[in-house]
């Protein structure tokens, strides 16, 4: 008799643990799931400003034309680095592509500089407006992101969730960066 209490006991602690990791396991599972999805919309929100943004960039580029008639080659770079922008695959290749973009953009605003007539254009400075205001969206979009990945990927780093997130399909995600000639600023030379 007492054998076959002990062996049900054992049974029963035996499973009490069973149930006790398949509960951490259902824990941890939905918190990176949780964090996974934070991710994702977070780089939702990235897209939607850099959509805004790309859309803005036609019609600066058209108002900027007629007055910058020796300008076509920075207003070609602008265009192409909107269109590897918008085709960007990865968030690293949409980080090289964003950081490419930014520059163009710099060198037309540069250049639209030394047109006084355009820089007093009503719609020049609303789109210019516009697209400064998208810039601010794009840099706290980033920044919720940048957090966002970066409790993900603590999340799947730290013990004991490191012990099932590669099994169960979590991998790191990358940050979006900027390159450090993106961060600084354009001299503008007469």
């Amino acid at each position: 008799m007492e054998i076959a209490g002990g062996l049900g006991f054992l049974l029963c602690g035996g499973v009490a643990i069973l149930l006790v990791v398949a509960l951490a396991v259902i824990v941890l599972y939905n918190r990176l799931v949780v964090l996974r999805n934070r991710v994702q919309n977070a780089w939702s929100q990235i897209d939607v400003q850099l959509r805004r943004r790309y859309d803005l960039i036609p019609n600066l580029v058209e108002t900027v034309k007629g007055y910058m008639t020796h300008e076509a080659e920075t207003l070609q770079k602008v265009t192409e680095a909107r269109n590897m922008a918008i085709n960007a695959g990865t968030v690293k290749e949409q980080g090289a592509a964003e950081n490419m973009l930014s520059s163009t953009l710099k060198s037309l605003f540069a250049v639209a500089e030394a047109y006084p007539d355009l820089k007093a254009n009503q719609n020049f400075m609303m789109l210019q407006e516009e697209l400064s205001g998208t810039e601010s969206k794009i840099a706290y979009a980033r920044q919720f992101y940048n957090d966002s990945v970066m409790s993900f990927n603590t999340a799947i780093q730290s013990f004991p969730a490191n012990l099932i997130a590669g099994i169960l399909g979590f991998v790191q995600q990358d940050y979006f960066e900027i390159e450090v000639e993106a961060r600084e600023a354009v001299k503008v030379e007469f």
